[in-house]
């Protein structure tokens, strides 16, 4: 059973949409149904076998290192000057707002973002196929 890429995508957005562990879906590799769980409410009732190996939970940006990893490999590419800054805004809370705003101030926000859409995309691909899960695009 195929999947669409759309479907897995927007199931990682959801789970991203927050800290981790606060939003969370589970994908029956079977069916290719998705659940969606939310510590906000409003959540599917999950199947009562969803500890059955058929079931995966879509990862949270940072199991793929998607999180700092992914903008110390930008900034060393795009910022290196910048690089002592960027680890500094990294060590307290808020740091992504402050990050980007940094961008917006060297021009290069429209390219973090296609960086960060590129990485993602390989990686939720690269883990669909570890996790023997067909998709199409």
């Amino acid at each position: 059973m195929a999947i669409r890429y759309d479907e897995i995508e927007n199931a990682f957005f959801f789970v991203n949409m927050g800290q981790q562990y606060m939003h969370n879906a589970y994908l029956c590799k079977e069916t290719g149904r998705i659940f969606y769980t939310s510590e906000m409410g409003d959540s599917d009732e999950l199947p009562d076998d969803i500890d059955d190996p058929k079931y995966i939970s879509i990862p949270h940006k940072n199991d793929l290192d998607l999180g700092k990893e992914l903008v110390i490999e930008f900034a060393s590419e795009f910022l290196p000057q910048e690089l002592d800054r960027i680890y500094s805004i990294f060590r307290r809370r808020g740091a992504y707002s402050r990050y980007k705003e940094l961008l917006s101030q060297k021009d290069l926000l429209d390219e973090w973002h296609k960086f960060e859409e590129e990485r993602q995309k390989a990686a939720l691909k690269k883990w669909c196929a570890e996790n023997d899960i067909k998709i199409e695009d």
